[in-house]
Formats: structure tokens, sequence, C-alpha cells
């Protein structure tokens, strides 16, 4: 998990450094990315990236793999967010510059 989280505060730094409104921030009790104090990406408690793509999303039309997010027992996965693995951790900076674009068009 030390990995995962290394890689998370390097991409968070940069995007920081590059854009003013971007800063730091929880969610569900894990670091997260902010834009103008709205989430877009964290990393999970299981070492993945979790993206804000938004509900029109569609996973199969990409290429890579994403699934929605859900961290509930009872409950369907939360609108718009899709978790990456950390064996494709070669695109989450993109895929967090990615959400960064999404988060912007829907302010």
């Amino acid at each position: 998990m030390e990995e995962q989280k290394a890689l998370f505060e390097q991409i968070r730094a940069k995007l920081i450094e590059k854009e003013k409104l971007v800063t730091t921030g929880k969610m569900m009790s894990t670091e997260a990315i902010k834009y103008d104090g709205n989430v877009f990406a964290f990393i999970s408690k299981n070492g993945n990236m979790v993206f804000k793509f938004g509900k029109n999303f569609d996973p199969e039309a990409q290429d890579f793999e994403s699934i929605p997010f859900n961290p509930f027992k009872n409950k369907g996965p939360l609108a718009g967010w899709f978790e990456v693995s950390f064996s494709q951790q070669e695109l989450w900076e993109s895929l967090t510059l990615e959400a960064l674009t999404v988060i912007k068009k829907n302010k």
C-alpha cells in the first residue's frame, strides 16, 4: 500500500502546483484530491485509485479497465465514480487529469 500512496501523493502534489483550485482533501477517511472544494479523485482503502468520471462515463468504451466504485455492503455503487487498480498505475496520472477536466466542465 505504501507504493500506491506514494504514487498518489506524487500525482496530487504535481496537480496542486499546476492548478490553483486543486487542494488536498479526504474522502471516506482516505486521501483525496479536490478541485474548488469538490473531490474528484482519491485512493481507496485497498490501494486502488477512484475517479469521478460522471454518470455518462461508459467503462466498456474505454481502453482501460475500471469498475464502478462500491464501498457499501447493502447499496449500489456511487454514481459516476470508477475504480482503477494499481496494476494500471501508469494510467493514474492521465486519468486524474481526465477526472479534473470532467469536474471543471460541471462547475
